[in-house]
């Protein structure tokens, strides 16, 4: 097919985005055959004023992305998390180009409701919307005729490079990244946290603990070649999102840090237990078991290892960007079979 892939593939956010999900499934499509043509909404509005301004730019962007697509004649218009342009313009296209199909993806939490009115905003103009929390959770965004249902973090080899899961001598036991500690506080084992304060208790917990620590304790946030020399150099990934209540939902590190070979702990609340078993990640319920699994997995280095490992391959065999991306073509076109996949795929 061809593909229009309209996205935040720029470069002026953080690390270039070497680790986001939509050059992920861009190179997942063309892997699987299709022509891709990426479309950096934000970094077309930015260009289309002297200021650099994305906010002014956005009448430029639509522009540019109807020229684009008039020239090109896509069979499907993905959107991922396109939000510089409009229903509108969405509309247009489609009468210019009837045969195209059109959906739209989305890594964002489902308890914001802001991500809510964004993925509103362009339901009535869409043909499926695949958001990264399965389940009834996604029943808010319902609509007739309209195919809903989960879309995976995908992991690609090519780009969480790291084989953590091979090595002894990795310079630190854990690794965890936080953009903003203690806004919101983050709900984890059924408690509500600042995250400063929470890894004060995890290291006193863990006498010894070596943390690698990114946005938290005085540490710099890390971004692009760092970030992924920091994924490379742990053992262990500690897996928290703002909210573990949301089935299946998690911030996409979970790819970057179990594609990198780290062992991955996380709450059991998150449902990824229906999908991985226990030699594959450590699941927790409680504070004092997430240190009793820590303090085992450091303790125990071939356990650590054997368990990043299975891991590791079970995450890819499952969610890699090439099965994504034929996942989501599929969706599109209404020739998707759930028996297909290992994942929930759409609601009713």
């Amino acid at each position: 097919m061809r593909v229009l892939h309209v996205g935040n593939f720029g470069s002026r956010a953080k690390g270039a985005f070497l680790h986001s999900v939509a050059p992920k499934l861009s190179r997942g499509l063309i892997r699987a055959g299709h022509q891709v043509v990426d479309f950096a909404d934000r970094d077309v509005a930015r260009a289309s004023t002297v200021m650099g301004s994305r906010k002014f730019g956005t009448a430029g962007a639509n522009r540019a992305l109807q020229r684009l697509a008039h020239d090109m004649q896509p069979e499907l218009l993905l959107l991922g998390h396109a939000d510089t342009i409009t229903a509108d313009t969405i509309a247009a296209l489609r009468r210019a180009v009837p045969a195209m199909r059109v959906l739209q993806w989305n890594v964002d939490p489902l308890f914001e409701p802001d991500n809510i009115a964004r993925l509103r905003g362009k339901i009535d103009v869409v043909d499926a919307t695949l958001v990264s929390t399965a389940g009834e959770a996604l029943a808010p965004l319902r609509r007739t005729g309209m195919r809903l249902g989960f879309f995976p973090n995908p992991v690609d080899f090519s780009i969480e490079t790291g084989q953590a899961h091979l090595r002894d001598d990795l310079p630190y036991d854990l690794f965890y990244a936080c953009g903003h500690p203690s806004r919101p506080l983050r709900t984890l084992c059924g408690q509500d946290w600042d995250m400063e304060q929470f890894m004060a208790r995890l290291r006193a917990a863990v006498p010894g603990l070596r943390p690698l620590l990114a946005g938290l304790c005085g540490q710099p946030h890390l971004a692009g070649f760092r970030y992924q020399q920091a994924l490379s150099a742990c053992a262990i990934g500690l897996n928290i999102s703002r909210r573990q209540d949301f089935f299946l939902y998690s911030s996409d590190r979970l790819a970057h840090m179990i594609g990198n070979g780290q062992a991955i702990l996380i709450d059991r609340a998150t449902g990824y237990d229906q999908l991985f078993g226990p030699s594959e990640m450590a699941f927790f319920s409680s504070f004092d078991d997430l240190v009793a699994q820590l303090a085992r997995l450091i303790a125990e280095p071939e356990l650590r290892r054997a368990m990043a490992a299975a891991g590791r391959a079970r995450y890819h065999a499952l969610f890699n960007e090439t099965l994504v991306a034929r996942y989501v073509v599929e969706v599109a076109t209404d020739t998707h079979n759930p028996k297909d996949y290992p994942w929930p795929t759409l609601i009713p």
